[in-house]
């Protein structure tokens, strides 16, 4: 019974503080998450593609976050152009031998991204090196670009248009909250296809006028 006891506390402890953390989200995030909607919407109304990328847990949720746009979130309408860079072990690999685990990403940029694409990067501490690199390339060749990171932001806080910084330090708090992050932008874009569907203004509606 002790131990069932503990573990009782400890589910319970683990929950109360992602509550806690998740509360926080919309007074320390609401006008990046706001800012970086409205990014997501330009790069798809001018045709193009949102290139996300992270490693180990940022890069599960960089997939579920391209998964959510190229199906659907909870609505059907179009497909929305979408790809997480994380997802092709033989080119990773193969670019990790020869140039090293740093370029993995930026050289994957450097092969796909177009004028008009969106680099979305996820980094619970904001220094991971090969995400650097790649949102050094996205600022080289004019890219506009997103951070999901956490308190402190790290150097992924200076390299990106819209920084998203959850209000927490703890690794497993940052990565939960980057989960309900990529639920409410893909929320947000897509209420505004299926609204304009229905005859309404739906990027006004949705997530204000875009710029």
């Amino acid at each position: 019974m002790c131990a069932m006891s503990e573990h009782l506390n400890h589910i319970t402890r683990e929950i109360e503080d992602s509550i806690r953390v998740k509360q926080g989200l919309a007074q320390a995030c609401g006008d990046q998450i706001i800012g970086a909607a409205r990014l997501i919407q330009n790069c798809l109304r001018a045709g193009g593609k949102l290139i996300v990328f992270g490693n180990g847990g940022s890069a599960a949720d960089a997939q579920h976050l391209a998964a959510e746009l190229v199906g659907r979130y909870r609505a059907d309408r179009q497909a929305l152009a979408a790809v997480a860079i994380t997802t092709d072990s033989t080119s990773m690999t193969a670019i990790a031998n020869d140039y090293g685990f740093e370029r993995i990403f930026s050289r994957q940029m450097e092969a796909l991204a177009r004028p008009n694409d969106l680099a979305v990067a996820i980094s619970t501490s904001g220094n991971s090196a090969n995400v650097l690199s790649a949102l050094e390339f996205a600022r080289s060749v004019g890219l506009a670009s997103i951070g999901l990171t956490g308190m402190d932001g790290g150097k992924l806080r200076d390299l990106v248009g819209v920084c998203i910084r959850v209000p927490s330090n703890s690794t497993a708090r940052i990565q939960e909250s980057h989960a309900l992050i990529v639920h409410i932008l893909c929320g947000i874009v897509e209420n505004a296809y299926v609204q304009e569907r229905r005859g309404c203004n739906g990027v006004q509606s949705a997530i204000g006028e875009v710029r």
